[in-house]
């Protein structure tokens, strides 16, 4: 026993004795490298033998030895400090993950005497604590809704509180027919002298027409400018006009995606958190009355974020097909009008956005546009004495059947056509711009409500054409276009009439002065 305990304290000796000895020469090394009396002696050693040349060497063998020294330095201690930042790091990790764990603690505590509250309170009416009182399922599952009708659901035992408190509100409606008999016209002049006399708000006739048209051609409608000239309150007043408050969304810059316009589910309240603008889809489907949603500032966040379902859904040619997925599947106790999760979106509602171009907002891209109605607001209309008019009661069948009526009325005539497809090409050729088939067909919609509103049809092509197609030369290079814009206005003047596109020519010019 006593050989092996040499054994093993010798073993031992020469494996520590070697540690030891590696630390040893290792912080000798680094005295060695660090000793600069060393340094010195070993100069004047030879300092008598160095010709002048060979100082010249000495003196850049010594900078270098320096600049090496200062590099191991700096490494040391950038090596030390993210020791340090990564321990502290750790740290605090390990701190909020014990501060998770309490607050599991604190949930989980909550939750049971939440489950004991509920025990008394079922007990006391002579339930079954285990059992939903819907007549649904524990844990998780769909409640249900026995005994009652379908349109009696209870708004609080349900995932859409707001939804169903609306189906309640609607139980014995009849959607009503006003019996309207206005023309386009007359809708404009009385809008028009509605939002002067009751709301002190001045437009124009013209700018009327535009917006109704727009309303034909488009279910989203962009009113841009610069700030302080009436966008919102065009939108606002149209929603007064009508007797139905426009709902105003006031887009924010953390819209980030669907979930702000419609909403999301809670999974922890087991509710669905719904929006003003949800209800409002919802509730415009019980009536045949025309409703107004406001984006307001709606490029503050990028368009495409948060409205590219919507943009989607309202391509879509039927109106059948207009449905939006709120959730993965359907509860007995969910509104009437969501069908396993899916709710079909009402076709009398109209978006209206209101865009501020400036340094604070997003560009609104071309997927927007193409698929919208763009009207500029840059002037702060005239005040004149208007006509007393009162909200109207407007059907939104009869203000389509109008629409439809106006589109096969005043078609634009096969000149025209003709007229826009030779622009069509002298734009590619010119220009490497195509107008694109969505394009084409909007505008048989817009120029004849523009026409049936009171309007030349001249005018609504040439609106169309300078918000809806030269807004795309903001994209190319203004200083590579530059020489084309003056042969451009030459074409328009020949083809349409000398003056004819004035629209077009001012944007144009404006266009040209950015050089």
């Amino acid at each position: 026993m006593n050989t092996y305990v040499r054994f093993l304290y010798e073993f031992l000796d020469q494996l520590l004795g070697g540690l030891v000895e590696g630390f040893k020469q290792l912080f000798l090394g680094i005295l060695q490298m660090f000793d600069v009396r060393s340094y010195a002696r070993l100069i004047k050693y030879y300092s008598a033998d160095f010709s002048g040349g060979e100082w010249l060497l000495v003196i850049i063998a010594v900078i270098i030895t320096i600049i090496l020294l200062a590099l191991i330095i700096f490494l040391a201690y950038f090596v030390v400090r993210k020791l340090i930042r990564f321990r502290k790091t750790l740290v605090e990790q390990e701190s909020l993950l014990e501060e998770l764990a309490d607050l599991h603690k604190q949930v989980a505590k909550l939750m049971k005497e939440k489950d004991e509250l509920y025990a008394m309170k079922v007990s006391q009416l002579g339930l079954n604590p285990d059992e939903d009182p819907n007549g649904g399922g524990v844990g998780g599952e769909a409640p249900t809704a026995e005994g009652e009708e379908e349109g009696d659901i209870d708004a609080q035992n349900t995932r859409f509180p707001k939804l169903v408190s609306i189906d309640l509100q609607y139980k014995d409606y009849k959607a009503v027919d006003y019996g309207n008999s206005f023309t386009l016209p007359e809708i404009v002049e009385n809008f028009r002298n509605f939002a002067a006399s009751e709301l002190h708000l001045y437009y124009t006739s013209n700018m009327m027409r535009l917006f109704i048209a727009a309303l034909a051609s488009t279910r989203l409608v962009i009113l841009q400018g610069i700030s302080g000239t009436g966008k919102t309150s065009l939108a606002y007043a149209w929603g007064k006009f009508l007797k139905h408050d426009s709902c105003v969304a006031s887009v924010q810059p953390s819209w980030r995606d669907r979930t702000e316009l419609f909403g999301y589910f809670n999974e922890f309240t087991k509710k669905f958190n719904e929006t003003d603008v949800l209800a409002e889809i919802y509730r415009a489907g019980y009536t045949d009355d025309v409703y107004t949603v406001i984006l307001d500032e709606m490029n503050i966040s990028r368009v495409e974020y948060y409205f590219a379902e919507m943009l989607s859904i309202l391509e879509m040619p039927s109106q059948d097909e207009w449905i939006v997925e709120l959730v993965p599947s359907g509860w007995d106790t969910d509104p009437k009008r969501i069908k396993n999760g899916k709710l079909q979106i009402a076709p009398n509602v109209w978006y209206i956005g209101t865009i501020n171009n400036d340094d604070s907002t997003f560009m609104v891209t071309d997927k927007v546009y193409d698929r919208a109605m763009p009207i500029d607001i840059n002037d702060k209309g005239q005040a004149f004495e208007p006509i007393p008019t009162t909200a109207q009661d407007i059907n939104y069948t009869y203000l389509v059947k109008l629409f439809d009526q106006a589109m096969n009325d005043n078609a634009i005539s096969q000149e025209s056509l003709d007229k826009i497809e030779k622009m069509d090409d002298y734009v590619i050729q010119h220009f490497r711009i195509a107008f694109g088939n969505r394009i084409v067909a909007h505008m048989k919609k817009f120029v004849p409500v523009f026409v049936g509103c009171g309007g030349s049809e001249v005018d609504g092509i040439d609106y169309f054409i300078a918000r809806k197609i030269l807004r795309k030369f903001e994209q190319l290079n203004i200083s590579y276009i530059r020489d084309e814009i003056d042969g451009y206005i030459k074409f328009l003047d020949d083809t349409f009439g000398k003056g004819k596109m004035k629209e077009c020519i001012e944007y144009l010019l404006r266009l040209k002065k950015l050089t």
